[in-house]
């Protein structure tokens, strides 16, 4: 094993783990007097790490030569693309959160160390090759997640939302494991090539209940129904930017995982985890919007919304194929800007003492009040729910087509037609905005990050982001083509 070549595979995660522990030390010497520091240092070490994975993405890496440490983590396009949208929506928490925890007075130093400690386990997840590397990056971002949505002790909400979090969190870590040990049992390997050896001729029942209890586990993971339980008290228990961080990142290194998973272990019998897929796919976009309708509290129905958009990401890995795989990573990359997006205008709804507002009637008459925030949240809600010209709507077309491709073209007709319910609700917030009365809470005024990012992500979701519909889509077809999908 050449581990020169292996080390700098996994440069990006040497950066992130490197700056980690030393953060760690700053933090124990300096204590609360170095927060702002630790926040730049380590927005600092992402925007390393960002430099460092690009290069591999572009080039569309794949093959031998990115496989490290004997087959257990593989540094290729794919991982490359998913560790990109990781590391800018992890930035993009660090960027808006020291406003937030100064003004409740709560500005210290663990929350950037937990997210860089977070941010490198979904970089070892989503480049996973073998089962005991998946459990090491999910246990490492999970267990620094738990820490992160408690972390207001003194905050009921956010001790309920962390309790909520780490008991299901263990639960679902435990139905993980057991499908590992079942799929390690009935393959004699937890590599996901010598998984797809060991199933190429078929599989017995054992290795089908293993399959289950894995994407079960993953499941969990990306909120997706019947597993979403835990998502919406967690979102609105938990500190906004923790939230925003939750919606983002995560989501998406869960998602590449269980579809490196799925295509590179299971390739070969996709009729084994197709149906499944199928089903949590429908039922997120059905439970997601059907609960977002009756939500009060802005935070609970981004939540829902979550789930909802998590459904038609899952077509895309339905699809079972190359072009699937393409759709799934470009439908990621604009839902991580929607989702940064709109936490930004909501960290911007202050009233007049600064304090942060979250239910859905303080937005009553913003238009009037503060027009620039309304007009920015119009676009991300009219985005998410892929209303043209946005350019959400191209996320859903993409993942739409490629089912269509797969002959899955029931699956595409329903999720369209669902896709009209869920516009109901965030149709329901413009009108609200637009066209109710103001009450004029919103009061408060953001700072410079919070109406960057915000701008950012409205360009990127206005038509302008056609513009770069193509590149995109090219990153994307090079991605899928890096997974070394059976034969």
């Amino acid at each position: 094993m050449d581990y020169s070549a292996s080390f700098a595979l996994i440069a990006s995660e040497l950066v992130l783990g490197i700056v980690g522990l030393f953060l760690v030390l700053l933090a124990a010497f300096g204590g609360d007097k170095f927060s702002r520091a630790t926040s730049i240092i380590a927005a600092i070490a992402l925007g390393g790490a960002f430099a460092l994975v690009a290069p591999s993405v572009c080039a569309g890496a794949s093959g031998p030569d990115t496989v490290a440490f004997g087959g257990l983590f593989r540094a290729d396009a794919f991982a490359g693309l998913a560790k990109l949208m990781i590391f800018a929506a992890s930035g993009a928490t660090l960027m808006i959160a020291p406003r937030f925890f100064e003004k409740i007075g709560w500005m210290k130093p663990e929350f950037p160390i937990l997210v860089l400690f977070a941010t490198l386990g979904m970089s070892i997840m989503v480049s996973a090759n073998d089962l005991m590397t998946l459990y090491l990056g999910l246990e490492l971002n999970s267990l620094s997640a738990y820490v992160m949505a408690a972390m207001l002790r003194d905050d009921e909400r956010s001790a309920e939302a962390g309790l909520k979090y780490f008991v299901l969190g263990a639960l679902a870590s435990g139905i993980l494991l057991f499908g590992m040990s079942l799929t390690y049992g009935f393959t004699g390997t937890t590599n996901f090539g010598g998984i797809a050896t060991a199933v190429s001729s078929g599989m017995n029942m054992g290795l089908l209940f293993g399959l289950i209890f894995i994407l079960s586990g993953l499941a969990f993971k990306i909120s997706a129904a019947p597993f979403h339980m835990w998502t919406p008290d967690v979102y609105e228990g938990a500190p906004t930017p923790v939230t925003m961080f939750f919606a983002s990142a995560p989501k998406v290194a869960a998602v590449a995982l269980l579809a490196r998973f799925t295509m590179e272990g299971f390739g070969t019998q996709a009729d084994a985890w197709q149906q499944v897929v199928i089903a949590a796919a429908l039922l997120s976009i059905v439970i997601g919007a059907l609960g977002a309708i009756g939500q009060t509290n802005v935070k609970r129905l981004l939540a829902y919304s979550s789930i909802n958009n998590v459904g038609f990401i899952l077509i895309g890995l339905a699809a079972a194929t190359a072009a699937g795989v393409s759709a799934m990573m470009v439908y990621l990359a604009i839902y991580t800007v929607m989702t940064v997006g709109s936490f930004v205008a909501v960290l911007l709804m202050r009233d007049a003492d600064g304090n942060q507002l979250e239910g859905i009637s303080d937005l009553a008459g913003l238009a009037t009040t503060r027009p620039a925030v309304a007009w920015a949240l119009m676009a991300l809600m009219f985005s998410l729910a892929g209303i043209p010209p946005l350019f959400g709507f191209w996320g859903k077309f993409v993942v739409f087509q490629a089912a269509v491709q797969a002959d899955l073209l029931a699956l595409a007709a329903i999720g369209i037609a669902a896709s009209v319910i869920g516009a109901f609700y965030y149709i329901k917030i413009v009108k609200i905005m637009f066209f109710d009365d103001a009450v004029g809470t919103v009061k408060g005024e953001g700072d410079t990050p919070h109406w960057a990012l915000l701008l950012i992500c409205a360009i990127i979701i206005s038509p302008l982001g056609y513009l770069a519909a193509g590149w995109l889509g090219d990153l994307a077809d090079m991605a899928a083509a890096s997974l070394a999908l059976p034969v």
